[in-house]
């Protein structure tokens, strides 16, 4: 077995044992999978690769971080195309959504209402009309405002926590494979990571277990053009500021539709899954026939 081999190989299960036994321990002590406790436990969940990489790299192989691992913050397009470029999905998405039989355009937020009639009180509820009704402009525009700031702030340091594992330390050990074939090693072992968390009805509320084999399509989609940007952006910082602005933009779609299911619209659904489809062509194209500097080789 190779270095590179040896590295991914104890760098994937360090990460699956720590992430899988987070979960495990919080509900076997009696935590339930709703907010805050939730937040706080996805939100570790996503530093465990960060964590895992820094040990492997420095303490187990005495090697330096900052450099093979991509962290530069020289700023350059990529990282504005990185910022943005989940917007574009996020738009995208909503277009698709609306293609779908049952679900329909609905600018008073009736699917949003529909969703929370489950968890809120009728008062509680009629607050939040109410609420969104005193706006002088549609909350759709917070809410991509709010995205935005949070995408390169907050949202993208979460991020970073999944990325320096991701498209830091596990591209780099699979760097050899080539670009599509290390995309798609790397989606997949990042869409199975999603498992414990998915069971709990994270992403898909409405359907824990179908939800385990969608979020491993999404994240086999995903990879590639997170690992394009991180390259083309020749940093992991560019990966952590996409990852933070999906994150944060990702529930736009569903603010203005109403019908469908957790499986079909939004960008983690059928709709979303066709954008990104779409989105990796685009790449394809674009690294083809107009990029100076090929990636896909």
């Amino acid at each position: 077995m190779n270095k590179n081999i040896k590295k991914a190989v104890i760098f994937i299960c360090l990460t699956f044992f720590l992430s899988y036994l987070l979960v495990f321990l919080y509900l076997a002590l009696g935590g339930e999978w709703i907010m805050p406790g939730s937040l706080i436990i996805a939100t570790a969940y996503m530093f465990i690769p960060m964590v895992v990489a820094i040990i492997i790299q420095k303490v187990m192989y005495k090697e330096p971080i900052k450099e093979p691992l991509g962290i530069s913050f020289k700023i350059n397009r990529w990282f504005l195309v990185a910022w943005l470029l989940p917007v574009v999905i996020a738009f995208a998405t909503l277009g698709v959504s609306l293609l779908l039989p049952g679900v329909e355009y609905s600018p008073e937020m009736a699917g949003i209402f529909e969703r929370f009639e489950s968890t809120l009180s009728p008062e509680q509820l009629q607050l939040m009309k109410d609420q969104i009704n005193a706006y002088s402009f549609h909350p759709i525009w917070i809410g991509l405002l709010q995205g935005l700031v949070a995408g390169i702030t907050i949202n993208a340091v979460a991020g970073f926590g999944e990325e320096l594992g991701w498209r830091g330390f596990l591209q780099k050990e699979l760097g050899y494979l080539g670009f599509w074939k290390s995309s798609i090693v790397i989606g997949l072992i990042w869409g199975v990571w999603h498992v414990p968390i998915i069971l709990q009805g994270h992403n898909y509320p409405e359907h824990p277990q179908a939800g385990v084999f969608m979020m491993i399509i999404f994240t086999l989609l995903l990879s590639p053009i997170f690992s394009y940007v991180r390259l083309k952006a020749k940093s992991v910082i560019a990966a952590a500021i996409i990852h933070g602005s999906l994150n944060a933009t990702v529930g736009l779609p569903l603010m203005v539709i109403k019908g469908g299911n957790d499986l079909t619209v939004g960008v983690t659904g059928l709709a979303g899954f066709i954008v990104l489809t779409l989105a990796n062509v685009g790449i394809l194209i674009y690294d083809s026939y107009f990029a100076k500097e090929k990636i896909m080789i």
